[in-house]
């Protein structure tokens, strides 16, 4: 009874962005690090929304990320079902007894109706809240506009109230009842409104810790209110620090916020994505990449930080690399475009990817940096040809000369030509690297040498001069 359950409660509404995918991995952390269930919940009471194309793939983005569940829509368990448009009968039970008991109303009230006291209420300096206009109807006047307008179900919230609750991330939380005003419970077309059903599943499946995003803190002091009414236990809610652009706006489109599923696509290893997420608001004292267990062991609540969070493509580009180091060469070399196939021999493979995985971040470079060694027209970046003539014919007629003796042996291939041009350094290998590779950027030369065909070598050098 006294086991740890988190969850992660997502709607299948789009695709799975970053700060989800971070909500969906502390969860499932706090409960691997105590022993615990992390279970999935998919929340599609918007059925106008809600799509089961994006259930799958959130569900798919999930595993990718590594992330696994003892209980959810796909492996089922003991406190079904998982999908809330399969659970409308729990719901419409708990209506039954809260209307049986008279805490709470319908209401009549249309849109309009309300903007128009919500603006009236900001004027007068006033946190926007139901007036109660349809609290006190009488049974003859619910009866008679039932006919004529749906209505809403709201909670009667008592007043005078103080709602205090401590938070995991945020401690001490105090709230006054008077400032939420009656609130919505079931919409006028007959769905559960999220904070009804997002309670009472999270009571009925006996979730005992709810890590979300703090954009809900408003919404714990509500959803208390509405457990206590239906006489249910309480979970502890945490409110995890809202992630930020590098401008300190929220984070979008803008400031290159991608999709789960786009970062996949682009090639991004999730245990990159992983380590990137896990240290977006908590921190770890290791700073290689650690495996979902490792983060897990390190987790804690004490951890997780009250500030903004701040997204940077320079930081998930990082975690990229360090995984690329140590990422196992065959992986890697599945992990690389299917065209690469064509261009570099199979004897060569384990070469080519030892050469090359320092200038890797997405498959596509190892595409570009296989055509630059084993493609016949080498294409020649305006700085590379500008050094290659500044260099001037003596030196790459040297070189051609030294080839035939010295091509096998980059070091002796080398050493003879700095005796026999007098260059060294930069002043040797820019050139060099200019001809060979069309840039004066890249993998380390020696190995390339080892990889691009002799006659290429050859071919290059030539065109040099």
């Amino acid at each position: 009874m006294n086991l740890m359950r988190t969850r992660f409660a997502p709607s299948p509404t789009g695709e799975l962005h970053l700060g989800n995918a971070r909500t969906a991995l502390y969860a499932a952390l706090l409960a691997r690090s105590a022993g615990g269930v992390f279970l999935l919940r998919i929340e599609d009471t918007d059925a106008a929304r809600s799509l089961l194309i994006h259930e799958k793939s959130l569900i798919a983005d999930l595993h990718w990320l590594g992330l696994n569940w003892n209980e959810g829509p796909d492996c089922g368990g003991l406190h079904g079902p998982y999908r809330q448009s399969e659970r409308t009968r729990h719901y419409a039970e708990f209506y039954a007894r809260i209307e049986a008991e008279d805490r709470c109303y319908p209401c009549f009230c249309t849109e309009e109706e309300l903007e128009r006291h919500r603006v009236a209420q900001r004027a007068a300096g006033q946190p926007p809240r139901y007036p109660g206009t349809c609290a006190r109807l009488s049974r003859a006047k619910i009866e008679g506009r039932h006919t004529t307008r749906p209505a809403s179900l709201r909670l009667r919230v008592p007043p005078g109230l103080t709602l205090e609750f401590t938070d995991l991330v945020r401690g001490a939380q105090s709230f006054r009842s008077d400032d939420l005003g009656d609130f919505v419970i079931r919409r006028s077309d007959g769905s559960p409104a999220f904070l009804f059903a997002n309670a009472v599943d999270d009571s009925l499946m006996g979730v005992t810790h709810v890590l979300r995003g703090a954009d809900h803190l408003s919404n714990t002091p509500r959803q208390q209110l509405i457990l206590a009414a239906l006489g249910l236990p309480v979970p502890k809610y945490g409110h995890l620090s809202l992630i930020l652009g590098t401008d300190g706006a929220p984070l979008s489109k803008r400031h290159g916020a991608r999709s789960l599923r786009e970062l996949r696509e682009a090639g991004y290893l999730p245990e990159a994505v992983l380590n990137h997420l896990a240290r977006l608001g908590h921190t770890y004292g290791e700073t290689n990449p650690l495996t979902l267990d490792q983060l897990a062991s390190a987790f804690s609540l004490t951890h997780l930080s009250h500030a903004p969070a701040h997204h940077d493509e320079g930081a998930l580009r990082h975690w990229q690399r360090e995984t690329l180091a140590i990422a196992d060469w065959v992986r890697l070399w599945n992990w690389l475009p299917t065209e690469i196939h064509d261009l570099v021999p199979v004897a060569d493979r384990e070469l080519f990817i030892a050469a090359v995985r320092p200038n890797l971040l997405l498959p596509v470079d190892g595409l570009y940096w296989a055509r630059i060694i084993y493609g016949e027209n080498l294409e020649i970046t305006p700085e590379a040809r500008t050094v290659i003539t500044a260099t001037g014919v003596e030196f790459h007629g040297a070189a051609l000369r030294i080839l035939t003796e010295h091509g096998s042996d980059f070091k002796a291939f080398t050493n003879a030509l700095k005796k026999a041009t007098g260059t060294h350094g930069p002043t040797l290998f820019h050139p060099l690297r200019a001809a060979l590779t069309g840039t004066l950027i890249g993998p380390e030369l020696a190995k390339l040498w080892n990889l691009i065909p002799a006659a290429q070598i050859r071919q290059r050098l030539t065109a040099g001069i």
